[in-house]
């Protein structure tokens, strides 16, 4: 590409992106959210904020009866969590396993910059780092790398005395027991999972509450299946896994990309974070949180929403399209929600005691941007109610990213973690009182 091209192409991308918002986002927002017509343009909407990391003094801001600390910081894009028995927290320090070319062309181009932008393509670390808080403070003294040498590893679950990880192309298991600080057995290949340009890579993992079945949250190869339908076979979904025999099945599909899973402890029943598609302009489509039915269709890619249909999918899949159910909660367009994880009257006050805290990672493709926090959906039954609370946020500020909240999940002392890849820190939520 030429020096004297990358100026008119500039020109010519920003003349053809789609335009900011017209709704106020709370419009996509709830179990009913507003969704106008799409808009049609060559390069989406773009506002990314630029990666920073936080300045000296600086943490993100808590919501009034609340405080926040580092429980740990100077770690390597760390991206998920899991809290162990004894109050060990594992966190996976991982990106992708580059190996997505990402869109030709002009769209291509630019959608590489603004990941360079966005501090999102680093190394990936491929390790599982184990940190202790022994002494009770609030900040973890001790770390230990637990696991190396993975392939972009994301969800863990321990069940028995064995701890399960889902790398990008793989589950695989090691025997372990709370308490150990270094994991030297060979992981055992318990089921391979699908890989190839890895568009979305993360593989997010829960256990069923008897340990009978682990859930693996396999996003799409594409924003709505331009690389064809055969990059998709087995994406788009959630699968359960028998993790002693690998023996494997899709429980819903059509999810474009399912990232947090969680148990809903008032049902009982699964649910996910999922991050909708792109390029139909700032308005949509809402991010959202659902139980995740058996044997259900969710749209993707032929509609959104339910049976929403998306015309730029080639060719058009009327019958799925009329098996398409709506997901149970919007959390607004482009909020990039990530981590999940329910509360059950943890101790960070009375409006965070019913209900699910949702990372969002932050939005790339909307103006204004959206996301960049991390909010909490209150409940009523079990199901979600009423507008969402932030929990934490500030962490945009200026068109710069000071953090990116990613996973969430609570301490055994009933704190919130959250683990901030562009800050490179696990925070700690708790009660200011």
């Amino acid at each position: 590409m030429n020096r004297t091209f990358l100026p008119s192409l500039a020109v010519f991308a920003l003349a053809a992106c789609g335009g900011p918002a017209r709704l106020p986002l709370e419009a996509g927002i709830g179990p009913a959210p507003r969704l106008p017509p799409p808009e049609q343009a060559l390069i989406p909407a773009i506002e990314v904020a630029k990666a920073k990391g936080w300045p000296a003094g600086l943490s993100p801001t808590p919501a009034p009866g609340l405080k926040v600390n580092a429980f740990a910081g100077g770690l390597d894009h760390p991206r998920w969590l899991y809290v162990l028995a004894n109050g060990d927290v594992l966190v996976a320090e991982t990106n992708g396993p580059g190996t997505d070319p990402g869109p030709p062309g002009i769209k291509g181009y630019f959608f590489k910059q603004f990941k360079k932008k966005a501090g999102s393509d680093v190394p990936s670390a491929n390790r599982i780092t184990l940190l202790r808080d022994a002494d009770g403070d609030g900040m973890a003294e001790f770390r230990s790398t637990l696991l190396s040498g993975l392939r972009s590893p994301f969800g863990m679950a321990v069940i028995g005395n064995e701890l399960f990880v889902a790398n990008a192309d793989s589950l695989v298991a090691v025997p372990f027991t709370p308490g150990m600080t270094t994991a030297t057995a060979r992981p055992r290949t318990v089921a391979t999972l699908p890989s190839g340009r890895n568009h979305h890579w993360t593989k997010s993992l829960v256990a069923s509450p008897d340990g009978r079945w682990l859930y693996v949250g396999i996003g799409s190869n594409s924003n709505v299946g331009e690389n064809g339908m055969a990059m998709e076979q087995g994406r788009a979904s959630v699968w359960q896994i028998d993790p002693r025999t690998g023996a494997k099945r899709i429980v819903a599909g059509g999810l474009r990309n399912p990232v947090g899973l969680a148990i809903n402890p008032w049902s009982g029943a699964l649910w996910a974070a999922v991050n909708e598609r792109d390029e139909i302009g700032s308005d949509l489509v809402p991010d959202y949180i659902t139980s995740v039915r058996d044997g259900a269709f969710y749209g993707w890619p032929y509609s959104y929403y339910g049976q929403h249909v998306d015309v730029r999918v080639k060719p058009p899949r009327p019958d799925l399209v009329a098996r398409a159910i709506p997901p149970d909660y919007a959390l607004g367009p482009h909020v990039a929600a990530l981590g999940l994880t329910f509360s059950t009257g943890q101790r960070l006050g009375p409006a965070f005691t019913r209900g699910a805290f949702v990372g969002e990672h932050g939005s790339w493709n909307r103006k204004p941007p959206s996301g960049y926090k991390v909010v909490f959906v209150p409940f009523a039954g079990a199901q979600p109610t009423g507008m969402p609370i932030d929990v934490i946020s500030g962490f945009i500020s200026g068109g710069k990213a000071f953090g990116r909240p990613v996973g969430v999940q609570l301490g055994r002392d009933g704190s919130l973690l959250v683990a901030d890849d562009v800050g490179n820190t696990v925070w700690r939520v708790s009660a200011a009182a």
